[in-house]
């Protein structure tokens, strides 16, 4: 069942250089690599994290979740200070192994569910929520 493997704490990870914002939306295409189109540069630390001693990186295992955009081999952060809630992709601990999954609250109790019609709704009778995504990274060049 492992959909996820820790990969490493955030905290672990050395800082990036600053990355340019383009001040230009691009519905499709790429904006003209002229300076006068950046607004600024963002720091990819600040933009995607946001409890660094609570956030871990985790490679997915799977095609359980690829109807979320979310694919095997694609990383994921993951904060654990955050409580999940109704909808909230999350990182499971269920049987002692982990998964993800779409976390539906029902009166029934607790479901994950799969992005994926070949694998089943898990009904856990025990769950514990090892984290919440945060985002996807998703390379579309490899």
């Amino acid at each position: 069942m492992y959909d996820a493997r820790v990969l490493c704490r955030v905290a672990q990870l050395t800082p990036a250089a600053p990355v340019p914002l383009a001040v230009e939306t691009v519905p499709a295409g790429f904006p003209s690599p002229a300076q006068d189109y950046w607004e600024q540069d963002i720091d990819l630390n600040e933009h995607l994290i946001r409890n660094r001693p609570a956030t871990f990186v985790v490679r997915v295992a799977g095609d359980s979740m690829e109807g979320a955009g979310i694919f095997d081999g694609d990383e994921l952060i993951v904060d654990r200070s955050l409580r999940a809630g109704e909808g909230d992709v999350v990182i499971a601990v269920v049987e002692d192994e982990l998964t993800v999954k779409r976390l539906h609250l029902s009166p029934d109790g607790p479901q994950l569910h799969p992005a994926n019609d070949d694998y089943p709704v898990l009904r856990p009778r025990e769950l514990r929520i090892w984290g919440v995504v945060l985002t996807c990274l998703h390379h579309l060049h490899r």
